[in-house]
C-alpha cells in the first residue's frame, strides 16, 4: 500500500473513531436512555470539466454526525447527472469543520475521500478526493449557501477546480448504548436515521422495443435487477425514502441507480392490504444502459400485506426513463421487507434494537478481468448492521474500488450474519452470507449477480469499537470473478429506539 493510502485510511479510522467515542461516552452502558448528537444532511450540486473540456453535472449528498462541536463525520457519495457520463458513482466519507463567520453566515471547510467511478470517465483506479469550502446562510433548520471545491482522482486524468451550490439540513441522531438491547423506552422519537421500513428489492426492467444500448444493439429480453429501499412516513400516509439498485442479469452488468422517493399509501381490502403510489427521481446508468447525463425518472403503483406482525411483501409496476438519454422501459418488481419503527407524535413504548455501521477496506486477490488479466483490486466500503437477535443480524454494504486499475467498479450486498464471544477479554468471531450485485471497471461479473462469504474474528476495543479481520470469497453468478477476499473492518455499535 502506498503512502497515500496509508495517510488516507488512516485519516478515515481516526476521524470515524473520535466521532464515535465522543458519542459514546455519554452512555450508561446498561441503561435505555435515548441521547442525541446532532447531524447535518447535506446536498450539493457543480459542475466538473473533464479532458478535452466536456463538463458533467455531479450531484452529492452526505449524513454527516457532529463529533464535537464544530466537527463532522460521516459516509457521502456523489454521482453524474448531467453530461454524457451517466453511471459515474463514488462513495466513501467525509470530514467537515464548520464554523460561525457572522451572525448567520458559517464557514466550512472539508475533504471527501470516496472510489468508484463509471460512464467511462477516466478515474484510473478510482481513488476520489475532494477538499471544499462552503459559505453557509443559515436559516431556522436549514442553510444554504455557495461552494468551492476541487475534484481529483490522483490516479486517472480528472482534476477539477468549480464552484456549487449547496443545501445542509440539521436534525438529530437518537440512541442509546448497544448493551441495552432488548430494553424497553417510553419515548416519541425515531431512533437512528429514522426509517420506518427497509425492503429487498428483486425486479426486471423490460426496456422499449426500439431502445439501444450504447453498443447499438436492441434490447431483446429483460434486464433484472435487486436492491433496496428505506421509507419514513411524514403522516398517515404519506411518505419519502430512498431506493437503489444494481444489475444482476441481462448483460447489463455494471448498471446501478439512486433515487430519492415520494409515496402515498391507504388500505385497501379490511386493512391487511395496502395499496400505493409514488414517484421517484434520482440518477443512474452504466452496464452499457443509454441513460445520457445519469438523471432519472419513475413513477409506480404497488400492493404490500403483511406475513407476520413485523414483516411485509409488496408487488409493484410501473415505468422509469432516462431524463436526457434513450432509456425508456417498464418494470415490474417483488419487495420483501421488515418495519423498524412507526410514525408516532405521542409517547409510546419502544424497544433498543442494536446496530452497528462500519467503514471497511477490502482486497480481492487476482480479480479476473473481461481480457483475461489478473490483478488485486482494492475496495473502501461502507456496512450497516441491524441485529435481529443478540448474535444474529442483517447486514446491508456498499464496496467500490479506489485502487486496482478497476475504476468504477462497485458491488452491494445484503445477507446475515452472526457472531459469537469467545473470551471475556472482547474476543469474538462469526461469519456472513451475502447476495447482490457487482460490476464496472472491467471487472469480469457478468450480469452482475455476485455472492460474497466472509468469516471473521475481531476484538471489543472498550466497547465503543469493534476491529475485524475477515476472508472470504466473492464470486460472480455467470462471470468468470471468483476471488479470495481479505476484509479489514472498524465497526461501532449503538442502540436505537424502534418496533
Amino acid at each position: 500500500m502506498s503512502l497515500l493510502k496509508k495517510q488516507i485510511a488512516a485519516l478515515s479510522i481516526f476521524c470515524c473513531a473520535l466521532q464515535f467515542a465522543y458519542a459514546d461516552g455519554f452512555l450508561d452502558p446498561h441503561s435505555p436512555k435515548i441521547e442525541d448528537t446532532p447531524v447535518e444532511l447535506r446536498f450539493g450540486f457543480e459542475r466538473l470539466q473533464l479532458p478535452h473540456d466536456e463538463m458533467m453535472g455531479m450531484v452529492g449528498g452526505g449524513y454527516l454526525l457532529q463529533a464535537m462541536p464544530g466537527l463532522y463525520i460521516g459516509p457521502a457519495a456523489y454521482g453524474a447527472i448531467t453530461g454524457q457520463r451517466g453511471g459515474f458513482f463514488t462513495g466513501g466519507g467525509e470530514v467537515a469543520i464548520r464554523k460561525p463567520l457572522y451572525e448567520r453566515l458559517d464557514i466550512e471547510g472539508g475533504i471527501y475521500v470516496g472510489g468508484g467511478g463509471g460512464g467511462s470517465a477516466s478515474v484510473g483506479g478510482g481513488l476520489m478526493l475532494r477538499p471544499h469550502l462552503d459559505l453557509l446562510w443559515r436559516f431556522n433548520q436549514f442553510s444554504v449557501g455557495i461552494s468551492a471545491s476541487q475534484v481529483r482522482f490522483p490516479n486517472g486524468h480528472i482534476d477539477s477546480k468549480q464552484f456549487g451550490v449547496s443545501l445542509a439540513m440539521d436534525g438529530d441522531f437518537m440512541y442509546s448504548s448497544p448493551l441495552a438491547q432488548g430494553s424497553a423506552v417510553i419515548t416519541n422519537v425515531r431512533g437512528g436515521l429514522g426509517f420506518d421500513r427497509i425492503a429487498g428489492v428483486i425486479g426486471n426492467y423490460h426496456p422499449g422495443y426500439d431502445v439501444k444500448d450504447l453498443n447499438g444493439n436492441l434490447y431483446s429480453g429483460s434486464l433484472g435487477y435487486a436492491g433496496f429501499r428505506v421509507d419514513q412516513f411524514v403522516s398517515d400516509s404519506l411518505y419519502w425514502g430512498i431506493e437503489s439498485g444494481a444489475a444482476v442479469k441481462g448483460g447489463a452488468d455494471g448498471y446501478a441507480e439512486v433515487l430519492g422517493l415520494l409515496g402515498v399509501e391507504y388500505p385497501a381490502i379490511q386493512k391487511t392490504i395496502k395499496v400505493g403510489g409514488r414517484v421517484a427521481f434520482g440518477m443512474g446508468g452504466g452496464g452499457r444502459i443509454p441513460v445520457g447525463g445519469g438523471a432519472l425518472a419513475k413513477a409506480g403503483l404497488y400492493a404490500r400485506t403483511q406475513i407476520t406482525q413485523n414483516i411485509f411483501v409488496a408487488l409493484e409496476g410501473g415505468v422509469v426513463r432516462a431524463m436526457n438519454g434513450d432509456f425508456k422501459s417498464n418494470y415490474a418488481n417483488m419487495q420483501l421487507g421488515l418495519d423498524l419503527d412507526t410514525r408516532s407524535g405521542q409517547e409510546t413504548s419502544r424497544t433498543i434494537r442494536k446496530m452497528e455501521w462500519a467503514a471497511s477496506g477490502q482486497q480481492y486477490r487476482h480479480a479476473i478481468r473481461y481480457g483475461g488479466s489478473k490483478n488485486n483490486l482494492e475496495l473502501m466500503g461502507f456496512k450497516i448492521d441491524h441485529y435481529l437477535s443478540p448474535n444474529t443480524y442483517l447486514s446491508a454494504q456498499a464496496h467500490s474500488a479506489f485502487a486496482g486499475n478497476a475504476g468504477g467498479f462497485s458491488v452491494g450486498l445484503i445477507g446475515l450474519g452472526g457472531r459469537t464471544n469467545l473470551s471475556p477479554a472482547g474476543l469474538f468471531a462469526g461469519a456472513e452470507m451475502l447476495i447482490g450485485a457487482a460490476g464496472g471497471g472491467g471487472v469480469d461479473a457478468k450480469g452482475g449477480a455476485t455472492a460474497q462469504a466472509m468469516v471473521y474474528g475481531g476484538i471489543d476495543l472498550y466497547g465503543k469499537s469493534r476491529l475485524k479481520l475477515g476472508v472470504g470469497r466473492v464470486r460472480s453468478a455467470k462471470g468468470a470473478l471468483n476471488s479470495n477476499a481479505v476484509d479489514v473492518t472498524l465497526s461501532f455499535p449503538f442502540g436505537v429506539p424502534g418496533k
